[in-house]
């Protein structure tokens, strides 16, 4: 029989269907519990370690229900923000990795693309594509628990695309080049001359 993939979903969602449950309920989620324990603010090493196990549990979670195992969780004032999963078989999207999936629900529920003020914790080491939209997102902190090597360990061995931005670009697997147009420079330069742009 075919297992249900994971919809993998935001904390306050999860919530809002329990929150007459006692803390101590079997009904009451383990992860549940965490996201419900993590609106109390606190900055002592004790929460990054619960938000790390929250982490964990839901990438426990995913795997158990045909996604793959590894989820990030993203907190702001003590709070947590946004949960994301891996879902790159379910959606078909070789993006839709743990970590993107918080950013994406995390930039939505602030309404806005900064991310400043916000920390991060991913099940596993973020891969390259991941790592860079934490940058993109300016997330003050990452934290993670997995290495990368213990991902290629399982099967997910990224250590290639690190290989592959280190070596010129006609030197990459996919073969790369560039094509240079008389208006490929148009956008830019249009760019450059507006003075109310919204940068990001």
């Amino acid at each position: 029989m075919k297992r249900k993939v994971n919809q993998c979903q935001d904390a306050s969602t999860k919530t809002q269907n329990t929150k007459h449950k006692t803390l101590n309920s079997p009904q009451f989620p383990q992860t549940t519990r965490f996201l419900h324990l993590c609106k109390y603010k606190t900055k002592s090493m004790n929460a990054h370690k619960e938000y790390m196990k929250m982490a964990a549990d839901l990438a426990r979670e995913n795997v158990l229900k045909g996604g793959g195992p590894f989820s990030a969780v993203i907190v702001k004032d003590g709070e947590v923000i946004a949960t994301g999963c891996n879902r790159v078989t379910d959606k078909h999207d070789p993006t839709a990795h743990a970590e993107i999936e918080a950013i994406r629900k995390a930039t939505k529920k602030l309404s806005t693309h900064d991310l400043s003020g916000c920390s991060i914790y991913a099940s596993c080491e973020p891969c390259p594509m991941c790592l860079g939209a934490i940058y993109w997102a300016r997330l003050d902190q990452l934290f993670f628990g997995n290495t990368r090597k213990d991902a290629a360990s399982i099967g997910f061995d990224d250590e290639f695309i690190y290989h592959e931005l280190e070596k010129p670009i006609d030197q990459r697997s996919i073969p790369t080049q560039q094509i240079v147009t008389e208006n490929i420079k148009h956008a830019f330069e249009h760019w450059a001359k507006i003075d109310d742009k919204q940068e990001y």
